[in-house]
């Protein structure tokens, strides 16, 4: 038996088996994939940018999930968490998401909010429900773009790669099918050799949101795998060139405006001085 299968009754179980009265159902496997709480992990580097009482700032790597389902999941920002706040695994949604407010997707890198009590939490996500929180990204696409622009289209999962995110406008609405209103605003920072630094807020939050709006409007990021130029540069990338760098939004306790930065990672500092865009 392979590991981390269940069994039943001393048989492997099957897609579609159903337990009936009586039956034994034996997992083989690590004991820590049966996890209820992400398990804590010190050996992660993940610098804390702002932390107070009530509220931390990750600058999360790329190349790191926020984070996972179950105990299999040991390399991401949760399991980060846990080890160094173990207060926080009664903190957030669900108990994989031990205060976090927020997602990035694994390989964008960045900002992440966390609530390190459930009263912040609760004034953080209302925030983030209103769209009062600003998030402002970095991103280096192809082409030229316009000084300003805003792309308001909507989104859906991909019927034919669960992976990916599409546009309604470019492909048909299947029957049933969900879909996320998304709106992006853009400004040109720099551009050199036929791409484009841009600065980019979000109004609202939808997964892969920036990557398939730019990619849409003509535009994909840099070393995007998912949603990129085909047979494009990638100037030494192994991660898309995208970054949450600036985060803004109102204290839970007593109203007061903060606002949080970070640097470029180096590896993309180092494709701007190689075009020579400065900002």
């Amino acid at each position: 038996m392979r590991e981390g299968m269940f069994s039943v009754n001393g048989k492997v179980s099957k897609k579609g088996d159903r337990l009936s009265g009586g039956d034994a159902l034996i997992f083989r496997g690590p004991e820590s994939w049966l996890a209820a709480n992400p398990l804590p992990n010190d050996s992660l580097d993940v610098p804390i940018v702002y932390e107070d009482d009530a509220i931390l700032v990750l600058d999360k790597p790329a190349g790191v999930a926020t984070h996972g389902f179950s105990g299999r999941d040991e390399s991401t920002l949760a399991n980060f968490l846990v080890a160094k706040r173990p207060a926080l695994i009664q903190v957030g949604k669900t108990r994989w998401e031990p205060g976090l407010v927020h997602r990035l997707d694994s390989e964008t890198s960045g900002l992440v909010l966390v609530a390190k009590t459930q009263a912040a939490f609760v004034h953080l996500q209302r925030q983030f429900r209103l769209r009062q929180i600003k998030k402002t990204y970095l991103a280096l696409v192809w082409g030229s773009t316009d000084a300003r622009g805003t792309i308001e289209i909507p989104l859906a999962h991909d019927g034919g790669d669960r992976r990916r995110m599409t546009t309604i406008l470019s492909s048909p609405r299947r029957k049933n099918q969900k879909m996320w209103q998304a709106l992006t605003r853009y400004k040109k920072l720099g551009s050199a050799r036929g791409l484009t630094l841009l600065e980019i807020e979000m109004e609202t939050g939808v997964t892969h949101q920036i990557r398939v709006h730019l990619a849409a409007i003509g535009h994909p990021i840099v070393a995007d795998a998912l949603y990129g130029k085909p047979a494009a540069e990638n100037f030494g990338l192994t991660r898309h060139f995208l970054h949450a760098w600036r985060l803004a939004f109102e204290y839970p306790y007593d109203g007061r405006t903060i606002t949080v930065h970070t640097d470029l990672p180096v590896e993309l500092r180092a494709v701007l001085n190689r075009l020579t865009i400065r900002f």
